[in-house]
């Protein structure tokens, strides 16, 4: 694989929002509005990159019997850096995102890239890995923000849009079921235009599943008592 399809496929054809469907939580939460749904974004893509490259540092260091939690606690010091950042640079934002900017450290896609790319691979890689698949993601939710906030407030980064025309806002937008709409109709666009191409059904298989490992050794254990009985 080129780097140029190390970066790119987390775009579209690997985006993990709209593709893989990962990180659902935060992208129907705080996509209330496309400055919070962008802000979520940078600070995942901050988070991803800069922790991809240090477990690609570490991956021949890191034991593989604990690689995870090891792979965790890089992930939350990234997020603490991040965290005290945006409470320092960016309170308005800090506050509106919430509990989801510590909520990252568990998130699925940072978790899965450490686990299935930078634990394998070398630091420029990874670290076009994680940028690919962090822009993927801040796509998504800056314009799922941005639908949501036209549709159900009529403003556009908190820009006025069509107030005075006498149009009302439909507030469901704004709301839990708008949001799945919205959500759904994003991902039924990306099948359609790449044609169904874009399901990738192997990312759901055993082998991208973090527990694949145990899976495997309780399997040949049950299979080992069959055999003695």
């Amino acid at each position: 694989m080129s780097k140029w399809q190390t970066f790119s496929k987390g775009i579209i054809k690997e985006n993990p929002v709209l593709v893989l469907l990962l990180g659902c939580c935060p992208t129907l939460a705080v996509t209330t509005s496309a400055v919070n749904g962008l802000g979520m974004g940078v600070s995942t893509l901050a988070v991803l990159l800069c922790a991809n490259i240090v477990i690609s540092l570490l991956r021949n260091i890191i034991p593989s019997k604990v690689r995870i939690p090891c792979f965790i606690v890089v992930i939350a010091a990234f997020v603490t850096i991040v965290q005290f950042a945006l409470k320092a640079f960016m309170p308005a934002l800090d506050a509106a995102l919430g509990l989801f900017i510590p909520l990252i450290v568990v998130n699925c896609i940072i978790l899965g890239r450490a686990e299935m790319f930078a634990s394998k691979n070398g630091v420029i890689d990874s670290a076009l890995d994680g940028l690919g698949m962090g822009l993927g993601f801040t796509l998504a939710l800056g314009l799922m923000g941005l639908i949501r906030e036209f549709l159900g407030s009529g403003t556009a980064f908190g820009i006025e849009i069509y107030a005075q025309t006498g149009i009302t806002p439909a507030g469901i937008f704004m709301l839990a079921p708008g949001g799945f709409f919205v959500f759904g109709c994003m991902i039924a666009a990306v099948n359609y235009f790449s044609k169904g191409k874009a399901i990738k059904k192997r990312e759901f298989a055993c082998e991208a599943c973090l527990l694949a490992d145990s899976c495997q050794a309780a399997a040949t254990g049950c299979e080992g008592k069959e055999a003695d009985a």
